[in-house]
């Protein structure tokens, strides 16, 4: 069996292949790619609620990789492929630095720090008041998601589904932790989370892991996909977007699997799965939890017992992306730079933004009262509705 790489972009990153024959499968499963299933024309819809653009910048542009701004308070991080990294207050340039070679993931960062990183697996952090630089750490391979900033350090997903855990001070790094993959899997964009005593990260073969932040030590892992079927294409069952938590409620969603919520406080048990297929994400509200699939249908589920609330397929594969929620209003991208505002409630379109046309893959950010989004073409947009 020989082994090459397709460079099949989905929403979410690159597809790796182990097999040859593999590439005549693809579109029949990825709505992602160039020639994939024809989007779905937009019909008009009577807007419920006014929305506008509050401000827009031009980041740079991404190239085949996925960016995401990095929101801290007021302040947002953004960075672009040619290794520019700005950052904005009322969609201005604060300051603006080169790093010094390409960039391959969007930004993490806090009050203190802001770090991003490489195709060469570098891992840089500045300063977040004015952008110098602190320290510089390795990891394995590529870094395609953006590290994540918190308390207990910095954690950076590697492009070989190591987990590195690096002291936000000088850069030491504290542990790493390493488990089998298949042959088959997707690059994952999908972004480590901190929550309590834990830091959550989705695998390839659909397991979402707990590991210990003292030493990295797995604590406790959930199935949300079970890879089956007759090929090792059948058999991807990736989660490839970031879990969310809320609370003691811990929900993830597989490539080819489901989508499920696990209790923190009893030891990872599984409160609820249905059976759905996503690479790009999903959010959490107070009551609602709500996921693209990757036909590009919006879900939205009850996040304690998983029923079934409501499904916008109108969207059929534009290659949505994953949501957000604010005020009443969910709000998903697609590959043409259109930003969609739903009902929470229901479902419906109550409005649509334009940006400059080039295709959204990361999942829509909340910043104060408004949705935030960049575009591969390198335009970072604040969409408000009234």
């Amino acid at each position: 069996m020989s082994r090459r790489l397709l460079t099949v972009f989905t929403a979410a990153g690159l597809l790796l292949s182990g097999c040859a024959s593999i590439s005549d499968s693809l579109n029949s499963i990825n709505p992602f790619i160039s020639s994939g299933p024809k989007m779905a024309p937009l019909k008009p819809i009577v807007a419920s609620v006014e929305v506008r653009q509050s401000w827009s910048f031009s980041a740079g542009k991404a190239g085949d990789y996925t960016f995401s701004p990095a929101v801290v308070g007021a302040a947002v991080f953004v960075a672009a492929a040619d290794g520019t990294v700005n950052k904005l207050e009322d969609g201005k340039s604060v300051w603006k630095i080169k790093v010094g070679q390409p960039i391959s993931a969007g930004v993490g960062a806090n009050k203190r720090l802001v770090v991003v990183g490489t195709p060469k697996g570098d891992v840089l952090a500045f300063s977040a008041e004015d952008g110098k630089p602190l320290w510089q750490a390795r990891v394995s391979s590529e870094v395609l998601a953006a590290p994540t900033v918190g308390d207990d350090g910095v954690a950076v997903k590697s492009g070989d589904n190591r987990i590195f855990l690096f002291d936000s001070n000088d850069g030491g790094q504290k542990w790493v932790y390493q488990r089998s993959t298949p042959t088959l899997s997707i690059r994952s964009a999908g972004s480590p989370v901190f929550a309590d005593q834990y830091l959550f990260v989705g695998f390839p073969g659909g397991k979402l892991v707990a590991l210990s932040l003292q030493n990295g030590a797995p604590v406790w892992e959930g199935a949300v996909a079970l890879p089956k079927g007759a090929t090792e294409l059948d058999r991807v069952a990736d989660i490839v977007a970031a879990p969310v938590v809320d609370g003691r409620q811990v929900c993830a969603v597989a490539f080819q699997g489901r989508v499920a919520c696990f209790d923190m406080g009893q030891g990872g048990v599984m409160v609820w799965s249905r059976d759905l297929s996503s690479a790009v994400g999903l959010a959490l509200d107070g009551r609602y939890l709500f996921v693209t699939d990757d036909k590009g249908a919006v879900h939205a589920f009850d996040r304690l017992s998983g029923s079934g609330l409501w499904k916008q397929d109108k969207l059929l594969n534009r290659r949505v992306s994953g949501p957000a929620v604010r005020r009443g209003l969910v709000a998903v991208a697609d590959a043409e730079g259109i930003v969609h505002l739903l009902s929470r409630e229901d479902g419906s379109f109550a409005a649509r933004q334009k940006t400059d046309g080039t295709p959204i893959r990361a999942a829509v950010q909340l910043l104060g009262s408004g949705f935030l989004v960049q575009t591969i073409g390198g335009n970072v947009s604040l969409i408000e509705a009234q």
